[in-house]
C-alpha cells in the first residue's frame, strides 16, 4: 500500500537510448512518488538496465514483450497506479526541482482534473518552449464546443512553440487552458475509474487533445502551471538516435499510424479541421522520419559529414523507399498478428 500522492508513470515516446539520462533527472528532482516505468521491448541494453533499477526498488518494472503504442503504455501504468495523482511522462524528458509537487499543489488548489507544466524542447535544457498550454476550438472559445449541433471548428494551438523562454510575451501564470501535452501531464487517477481508458485507436497522435476534450466534455478542468518546467529532446546531434532505437522510431512516426490517427479523431469528435490541417499533420511524420533517421546516416556517409544541405536533398528523396520500407513492415507485423 503506498503512502505517495502521485505515481510517475514513464513511457516510451520514440526511442530508448535517453532513458537511463532521464530517469537520472526524474530521480533527482522528484520526491515522494512512486515510479511506474512501462517498457515495450526495449533492447537488451536497456532492458537490463531496467530490471537493475527494478531489483533496486528505485521503479516498478511492468516489461512487454512487443511494441507499445503511447496510449496503451499510459493505460498499463494507469491499471498499476494506487495514487490520488498519476503524472505520464516520456523516457526523453529531463526535469526541474519540485515539477512534481508544483503539479499536485496546483491540483489541490484548483480542483484540477489535468495539470500541464510548462513543457520546453530541445538544448539547452529548459530554455525554448514546446507548449505553454494550447487550445483546440477556433479562437480558442472552447464554452461552446461540445454543444455544437454541427461539425466542431477544430484547430491545434500551442502557445508560445519555438519561442525562447526569456523572450516569451504570453501568459505565464497558472490558468485554465484547453490542451496539456503528453511528455508531461498529471491528472487525478479517479478520472481514469468515471470516464475509462485513454482511447487505443490514437496510435500516435492527437491521444492528448482526445484527453483533454474528454475531461472538459465531462465537466472537468485542465489547468496550466507554468512553475512546473521539464524538457523533451527530440532527437539531435547531442542525443542522436541509436541504431536500436530504429525500429521503434519508425513505427511510432509511420504514416499508416498517423494517418488511421487522425481519421479515427476527427471523425470521433466530428470536426471540421482548417482546410489544411490534415495534410499538415501527414508532413509532420515524413519530417519527424527524415530528421530522426535518414539524415544521420546520412551523416556517417564519407564525403557527406559536413554537407548538410546535400545531405536533406538526399534524405527527402529517400523518403519514398523509406515509407515504402516502413508500410510494408506494418502490414507485416499486423498480418503475423491475426495470424497468431
Amino acid at each position: 500500500m503506498t503512502n505517495s500522492l502521485a505515481t510517475v508513470i514513464v513511457t516510451q515516446r520514440e526511442r530508448f537510448g535517453m532513458t537511463e539520462e532521464s530517469l537520472n533527472s526524474l530521480y533527482e528532482n522528484t520526491q515522494g512518488a512512486d515510479i511506474i516505468y512501462v517498457d515495450g521491448r526495449s533492447p537488451k541494453r536497456i532492458a537490463s538496465y531496467l530490471r537493475g533499477e527494478a531489483d533496486a526498488g528505485r521503479i516498478t518494472l511492468l516489461r512487454h514483450e512487443r511494441f507499445l503504442t503511447p496510449n496503451q503504455a499510459r493505460n498499463i501504468g494507469v491499471a498499476a497506479a494506487k495514487t490520488r495523482y498519476v503524472a505520464f511522462v516520456d523516457n526523453d524528458v529531463v526535469f526541474t526541482p519540485g515539477w512534481l509537487d508544483k503539479l499536485i499543489a496546483c491540483a489541490e488548489e484548483e480542483g484540477a482534473d489535468i495539470i500541464a507544466p510548462l513543457t520546453c524542447q530541445g538544448l539547452p535544457f529548459h530554455s525554448e518552449i514546446h507548449h505553454a498550454g494550447g487550445d483546440y476550438a477556433v479562437g480558442g472559445d472552447i464554452s461552446g464546443f461540445f454543444e455544437a449541433d454541427e461539425s466542431r471548428a477544430f484547430d491545434e494551438v500551442m502557445h508560445g512553440h519555438g519561442v525562447k523562454v526569456a523572450d516569451y510575451d504570453g501568459p505565464m501564470e497558472r490558468m485554465e487552458t484547453g490542451t496539456p501535452e503528453f511528455h508531461c501531464v498529471m491528472a487525478r487517477r479517479d478520472v481514469f475509474d468515471r470516464l475509462g481508458p485513454l482511447d487505443e485507436a490514437l496510435m500516435s497522435t492527437k491521444e492528448h487533445i482526445d484527453f483533454a476534450m474528454t475531461v472538459r466534455r465531462a465537466g472537468g478542468k485542465v489547468m496550466f502551471e507554468p512553475s512546473s518546467v521539464v524538457t523533451y529532446v527530440f532527437p539531435c546531434r547531442a542525443r542522436p538516435l541509436n541504431f536500436e532505437d530504429l525500429p521503434f522510431f519508425q513505427l511510432r512516426w509511420s504514416d499508416a499510424y498517423g494517418r488511421r490517427s487522425l481519421e479515427h479523431f476527427i471523425r470521433k469528435w466530428d470536426l471540421k479541421p482548417r482546410a489544411d490541417y490534415v495534410a499538415s499533420k501527414r508532413g509532420v511524420y515524413a519530417t519527424r522520419r527524415m530528421q530522426g533517421i535518414l539524415i544521420p546516416l546520412l551523416r556517417k556517409v564519407p564525403g557527406l559529414t559536413t554537407r548538410d544541405a546535400l545531405i536533406k536533398r538526399i534524405a527527402r528523396s529517400a523518403l519514398v523507399l523509406e515509407r515504402i520500407v516502413s508500410e510494408t513492415r506494418i502490414a507485416l507485423m499486423e498480418m503475423r498478428g491475426r495470424n497468431a
